[in-house]
């Protein structure tokens, strides 16, 4: 089974910005873990804080992969064409955040995936990705 994570802006400063809402783990050495507690899994990883390539590797991979975890960050509020790249492949995706949206600011409230995706889940830290990993499973 191929999982790809697909991080959007911002995270690459996961274990550096804001620890007491992210945490201080990079998102690297949390992938590694992953990958050790699904090492039957094909498991792998981009991050990009440009919208574009976002959509490009959604279209690359939505119609090969057997689930995508997309954490589009910020965009997830703001990017029309990431909500219809997700409606346009053929892939399962979970829409995921590290915090819960709901409390922080209002604009957070809503997002342009999550009417598009297998489901949403938040608010529990990086263990999310675990989450998202088993729903496909």
């Amino acid at each position: 089974m191929k999982i790809i994570v697909i991080n959007g802006p911002n995270l690459n400063l996961l274990g550096k910005r804001e620890p007491q809402i992210y945490g201080s783990e990079t998102f690297e050495d949390y992938f590694k873990k992953l990958q050790g507690n699904f090492n039957d899994l094909e498991l792998s990883y981009f991050q990009s804080n440009i919208e574009g390539e976002i959509i490009d590797k959604l279209h690359e991979v939505g119609f090969t992969y057997d689930g995508i975890i997309l954490n589009a960050a910020a965009y997830t509020h703001t990017s029309i064409g990431i909500g219809d790249a997700v409606k346009g492949i053929e892939t399962p995706v979970v829409e995921l955040h590290i915090s819960n949206v709901h409390a922080r600011e209002e604009f957070r409230h809503h997002s342009y995936i999550a009417a598009n995706a297998k489901g949403v889940i938040f608010g529990f830290g990086l263990k999310g990705y675990e989450l998202a990993i088993q729903s496909f499973l």
